[in-house]
C-alpha cells in the first residue's frame, strides 16, 4: 500500500459542511437582493407622480378599449401589501376601500374623484389573486 493517506469521515463531513455553508451564503444572499428590489419598487409605487400627458393616455386608453367593446378597463396593479390595510378593504368590498389606498394608487384615486367620476365613470377595486391563501395583488378599474 502506497504512503498517501485516507480520507477519513471527519474530513468528509468538513467537504460536506463547507458546500452546505456556501449554499446557505448564496440563499441569503439571494434573499437579501429580493428585499432590496421589493422595497425599491414599493418606494418607486410611494414617489410615482401622475404623468404630464396622463389625460391624453386615459382618453387613448378607453377609446380602444371602447372600440373593442369594453365597457371597463384596469388601470393598476399593485401587491395588496401596498395598502394600509394590506387589502382586507378591499377583499370585503368595504364601501371605505379608497381610504387604504396609498402611493400613485391613491393619486390616481384623487385624480379619478376630481375628473373622471364628475364625468360618470366609476372605480373599484378587487383582490386578483391569493398566493399561498394570502391576499395578492390588488386590480383598479374604470368603467362607463
Amino acid at each position: 500500500m502506497s504512503e498517501s493517506r485516507i480520507v477519513t469521515p471527519a474530513d468528509l463531513k468538513k467537504i460536506a459542511d463547507e458546500i452546505d455553508m456556501a449554499k446557505a451564503k448564496e440563499a441569503l444572499e439571494r434573499q437579501r437582493k429580493e428585499r432590496e428590489e421589493e422595497n425599491a419598487l414599493r418606494q418607486a409605487f410611494m414617489e410615482q407622480e401622475l404623468r404630464p400627458d396622463a389625460v391624453e393616455r386615459f382618453n387613448n386608453m378607453v377609446r380602444r378599449a371602447a372600440g373593442r367593446g369594453q365597457h371597463e378597463l384596469e388601470i393598476m396593479r399593485f401587491p395588496s401589501a401596498y395598502c394600509t390595510d394590506h387589502g382586507r378593504a378591499i377583499n370585503n368590498f368595504e364601501a371605505g376601500w379608497p381610504e387604504t389606498l396609498t402611493g400613485i394608487a391613491r393619486r390616481v384615486y384623487d385624480a379619478y374623484r376630481q375628473h373622471l367620476e364628475p364625468q360618470g365613470y366609476r372605480i373599484r377595486a378587487q383582490i386578483l389573486n391569493y398566493p399561498d391563501g394570502n391576499l395578492g395583488e390588488v386590480g383598479v378599474y374604470f368603467d362607463w
